[in-house]
């Protein structure tokens, strides 16, 4: 596949980006070799193959070889571009939208590149936002977003029915090329907790091959690594709880420390400001690390009733992942459940917070609990439902 940029976009010296994933399963070999190499204009291309599998464990190597040599072309003076502007990739996601309010909360002119959608994202506008759209899969959308651009937020993850390369590696280099380009002066990247030890599940290697090539590309930037949203846990276990349907759990006492996407919102623009910590790669954790059964178990207490769980045992997602691998049009699925098996194993996705809080001058105490965080969702929505009862029982005197 091959991505072509507009003619202004050339860049001159050699660009090769080389990422060789192989998998040896008995006498089959899965390959995935990503190549960046130069053409008459900044260009990408990148190929994709694989071999017959078997069931056995995958085993990925990799390497990167040098990006340093993109260089952006100084297509001659312009208009300055003040450092208040940000554009934010992935503003409708549950982070990108938090991304949104904090920096015009904070006085920022704020773009935000969305895909074209038939229900307009009329709530950024709302909010005084600029909409723009453009389609990371379509890199030919993306230089025209740039224009007039300081910084890049970049929130953007590819949809579930998508192939995880798409947006998130094919997308995110295609995005890095035109920043680099255009000129941008600073990117951030959000980047998951320990991507680096987990080159078997594709979705943490690509995120892992990104900051590498964010990196290599010269850019301005930071890594933010993250643990888990808060916000997530409302759909899975707050919302069923309450609706008396079954909760999803596992048997594995993998602990994960989420955090208040506000939260990390408010720590991204303050390390934004901090010149020291361009180029650092940062891991924002919550307060403490939660395993599944004691996320239901305060649930159930928040809520006043008990959790109908059904519990799947991680040997049942392992080998289902196993399973879709034969078929090559669930080869995507497997990579999910790759993904959903570090998060049930013996692992914890939490780092020890002091250093980042002294980095970025920040209070422990000011980062909001998940105890909390629950609390005041389960307040708010039981007292919703009990005025909602109310309503209805004058309604029934009235008729």
């Amino acid at each position: 596949m091959a991505l072509r940029l507009p003619t202004q976009l050339l860049t001159p010296g050699n660009l090769h980006h080389h990422r060789h994933l192989k998998a040896s399963l008995d006498n089959a070999q899965l390959s995935w070799s990503c190549n960046l190499s130069p053409l008459p204009l900044l260009s990408s291309s990148l190929s994709c193959s694989t071999g017959k599998l078997s069931t056995q464990q995958q085993v990925v190597r990799c390497s990167v070889s040098g990006v340093g040599s993109v260089q952006a072309v100084n297509v001659g003076p312009g208009t300055p571009v003040r450092p208040t502007s940000i554009l934010v990739v992935g503003a409708t996601g549950t982070l990108g939208r938090q991304m949104v309010r904090r920096a015009l909360d904070e006085g920022y002119d704020v773009r935000c590149l969305v895909r074209p959608r038939p229900a307009p994202a009329d709530f950024l506008r709302d909010w005084g936002a600029t909409v723009v759209n453009a389609d990371l899969s379509k890199p030919e959308t993306i230089p025209a977003t740039l224009v007039g651009v300081h910084t890049v937020i970049d929130c953007a993850t590819g949809r579930p029915e998508e192939p995880i390369k798409t947006v998130d590696w094919e997308g995110k280099v295609a995005l890095i090329q035109c920043a680099k380009a255009m000129g941008i002066q600073k990117y951030v990247f959000y980047s998951i907790h320990n991507c680096d030890k987990h080159p078997e599940v594709p979705l943490m290697e690509i995120k892992y091959c990104t900051e590498k090539f964010l990196k290599d590309s010269g850019l301005t930037h930071i890594v933010i690594r993250l643990c888990g949203f808060m916000q997530g846990l409302i759909g899975q276990y707050a919302v069923p709880i309450l609706e008396e349907k079954s909760v999803w759990g596992t048997d594995a006492p993998t602990r994960i420390a989420y955090m208040d996407t506000q939260d990390i919102a408010r720590l991204t623009f303050i390390a934004l400001r901090n010149e020291n910590i361009n180029g650092k790669v940062l891991t924002f954790a919550g307060p403490r690390a939660w395993t599944t059964q004691e996320v239901i178990t305060l649930c159930e207490r928040l809520a006043g009733q008990d959790a109908n769980v059904t519990t799947v045992p991680v040997s049942v997602l392992r080998f289902t992942r196993q399973l879709t691998r034969f078929f090559e049009w669930t080869n995507d699925v497997a990579d999910r459940l790759a993904f959903s098996e570090v998060l049930t194993s013996d692992t914890v996705f939490s780092v020890p917070m002091t250093e980042t809080y002294n980095l970025l001058g920040v209070d422990s105490n000011d980062i909001i609990t998940l105890e909390k965080y629950l609390q005041d969702y389960f307040t708010n929505i039981l007292k919703k439902l009990k005025d909602l009862k109310a309503q209805s029982k004058q309604t029934d005197i009235f008729i």
